[in-house]
């Protein structure tokens, strides 16, 4: 019998609606119960894409013992964490605090009356293993915590509320917002980019690779060769699928060898913007530039609905055969050597032993992840060889850009009749956020090599969201197939106003996308934005009445934070729209967060990037066919704008706030005014 779940959009969520658990998602009603019965609540938060999270279901949640004490003695809520980022930032801080990490799935239980966290953890295996006990009996060692230990209880609530609204409320500093500051900053990131731990798990991060690569021209140490190694390891390694396109989410080896196959639309919109802007630099390698057709080819293929927006991501795990029980991490992207030998010609299999780590016993479980041995052109027999796996994993009639369907739940991925390989689950959602960080690596790629379907893939999405996410005159975060949901957190504002921001500076000729952003930008100003204290909070006032405390958000993770990205927003608008007062604002955001720069400028690339538009903002005023030169150009805190009034014999203007230089008289002047204003 199906649960609360059954009924719910999110895939996540009804991945769990045949669990014997009662489960319900998180609303008034089920927070009203389990006050009303005196459960603890247990809430678990996830995401359809997420390994640990799909082990965790099909074990301890599927489970009838389990199930049976569960629902006799708390009250089980799930949370798609990709619908309501805010209440997975507040629980995962708060397990933070309580076992020094964090992860998913996030499994943490609530007092019912207040929902206070007084217990947590991540995966919590069936029985006792990895070192972790048996779920049943953290269960009852929770309850009859609760029941018995009620003086405890009370005295662990209200040091995590006091730690917790301390955390919220950030100390006023009052740093200097300076150049010196912004070099620490970005010395900070270049180090951790640089890092490499044997054991450790290697993530893309970029937040602070882009931030790294801005300190080029600003004289960070070393910051051209971990700018560019960080690409390198990004193209050439076994993250980047190098049969079908597109980035996986992370890899689990310190060597960018073995993935953890999920593929998230998030990490592939910022890595593309950060190749671009590697390519603008100088680093003309062609790795770099295969990796970007590929991806693109990906989002086109798979990820792409007839409607223009992007999907939100592919699971890491596919099935087999359809009659696995269980999909297994990495099918559909390893290959066995038998499998390669049977496949290729002998001379196509040496010359990927070349190219690639291809060995007969493999890196992975006894498969071969494809991990590119250099970045040199790969040969023709190479590409070959790569089509036939291409062929073998999608069917022999496949095209590398025609649509490819996706499968949007384990049961149509089993029962459908595939011309290749069963697919990974595909969760077709659109979220706002990530579409826009698509948006913006897609413009700039248009900007830099002049892509059309780059261009075309952008616009579409844009469209799509400012003709569909606005309801009863409110932004809302997220799409379900035609259906609109879920008001708009502040990374959607921000990301989507810098990819409108972004739209407009790939092509200054269209100034509806600068027209957008201010309408947002508006409406961001109006529901989220913290008058006492400065910057904006998660949600808006209307939609944070369920929340223990209201954040803002400025520690970067997989993603940027909102409030580093909104300072670079306000900073472009000052200029582009003639308006002081949104500087003003970015200063404020800056202030507000000033102690927490000083203090710990290893959590906060984002914030930092805004300093760097804050300190050396530059506005470009010029003729539509001088902007087709410059645009192309790596210049990260510039702004272009068209002007047809320019004075006599002059071929632009480069502004610093709100005066200018003297007129520049050659391109050459132009390009040299435009370098030293970006480092002052």
């Amino acid at each position: 019998m199906s649960n609360h779940l059954a009924q719910t959009s999110s895939l996540y969520l009804r991945k769990h609606a045949e669990n014997p658990i009662d489960w319900w998602y998180w609303c008034d009603e089920a927070l009203e119960t389990a006050k009303r019965e005196n459960k603890p609540i247990f809430l678990s938060i996830g995401y359809s894409s997420c390994h640990w999270c799909t082990v965790m279901e099909g074990e301890a949640f599927s489970d009838d013992a389990i199930a049976s004490y569960l629902n006799d003695n708390f009250l089980p809520i799930k949370v798609d964490r990709e619908e309501r980022p805010d209440i997975d930032s507040i629980y995962m801080q708060a397990l933070q605090m309580m076992t020094g990490q964090g992860g998913w799935p996030l499994n943490i239980f609530l007092t019912p009356d207040d929902r206070v966290p007084f217990y947590g953890g991540t995966y919590f295996p069936v029985q006792p293993r990895y070192g972790r006990p048996g779920f049943l009996e953290i269960l009852q060692s929770v309850r009859r915590f609760y029941d018995v230990e009620t003086e405890k209880l009370t005295q662990f609530k209200s040091e995590m509320m006091r730690v917790l609204q301390q955390s919220a409320s950030l100390p006023q500093g009052d740093t200097s917002l300076n150049g010196e500051l912004l070099l620490q900053g970005m010395e900070i990131s270049s180090r951790i980019i640089d890092q490499k731990q044997p054991g450790q798990p290697s993530f893309p991060m970029m937040p602070y690779a882009l931030l790294t690569l801005q300190g080029l021209r600003l004289g960070v140490p070393k910051a051209d060769n971990i700018a560019k190694q960080r690409g390198m390891d990004l193209v050439l390694g076994g993250i980047y699928d190098q049969v079908g396109g597109g980035f996986h989410r992370y890899t689990v080896d310190a060597t960018w060898t073995v993935p953890h196959f999920e593929k998230m639309l998030y990490d592939n919109g910022q890595i593309l913007e950060y190749l671009a802007n590697l390519w603008s630099c100088g680093i003309e390698e062609s790795a770099i530039e295969r990796a970007i057709a590929g991806t693109i080819e990906w989002l086109q293929r798979e990820m792409t609905d007839p409607k223009g927006f992007f999907y939100a991501a592919q699971d890491a795990d596919s099935f087999i055969t359809p009659q696995d029980a269980e999909p297994e991490e990495g099918a559909f992207y390893v290959w066995d050597y038998g499998e390669l030998d049977e496949i290729l010609t002998p001379g196509e299999l040496q010359e990927m032993q070349t190219a690639f780590t291809v060995t007969l016993d493999g890196n992975f479980e006894g498969n071969n992840v494809l991990q590119r041995r250099n970045s040199e052109k790969l040969s023709e027999t190479t590409l070959s060889a790569l089509s036939k796996l291409f062929k073998v994993r999608y069917g022999e009639d496949a095209d590398r850009t025609a649509p490819f369907p996706p499968a949007r739940n384990n049961q149509e991925a089993k029962n459908k009749a595939w011309p290749g390989r069963i697919p990974a689950v595909t969760d077709t959602k659109m979220i706002v956020a990530w579409n826009s960080l698509l948006i913006s690596g897609l413009a700039r790629v248009y900007a830099v090599f002049g892509n059309k379907t780059a261009w075309n893939l952008a616009q579409n999405a844009a469209n799509f969201i400012l003709e569909n996410q606005w309801l009863e005159g409110r932004f809302h975060r997220l799409n379900y197939e035609g259906e609109t949901a879920i008001l708009a957190q502040s990374e959607d504002y921000a990301l989507f106003i810098k990819a409108l921001l972004d739209l407009y500076t790939a092509k200054p000729t269209e100034t509806k996308w600068l027209d957008a952003a201010v309408n947002v930008q508006k409406e961001f100003d109006q529901y989220l934005w913290s008058e006492e204290s400065g910057g904006y909070y998660n949600t808006a006032n209307d939609a944070s009445r369920d929340l223990i405390i209201r954040e803002r958000s400025y520690i970067d993770n997989a993603t940027p934070a909102a409030n580093g990205i909104a300072i670079a927003n306000l900073m472009r608008l000052s200029l582009l729209a003639d308006n002081p007062d949104w500087g003003d604002r970015a200063a404020a955001i800056l202030q507000a967060f000033s102690e927490i720069m000083e203090k710990s400028p290893q959590a906060c690339p984002s914030l930092f990037n805004g300093l760097d538009w804050y300190c050396n903002a530059t506005l470009v005023r010029t003729t539509p066919e001088t902007l087709q030169t410059l645009v192309p150009f790596y210049s990260p805190v510039a702004a272009y704008q068209v002007e047809t009034e320019l004075p006599a014999n002059a071929v632009g203007l480069v502004c610093q706030g709100f005066s200018c230089l003297e007129p520049a008289q050659s391109l050459e002047q132009l390009l040299s005014q435009l370098t030293s204003s970006q480092s002052r």
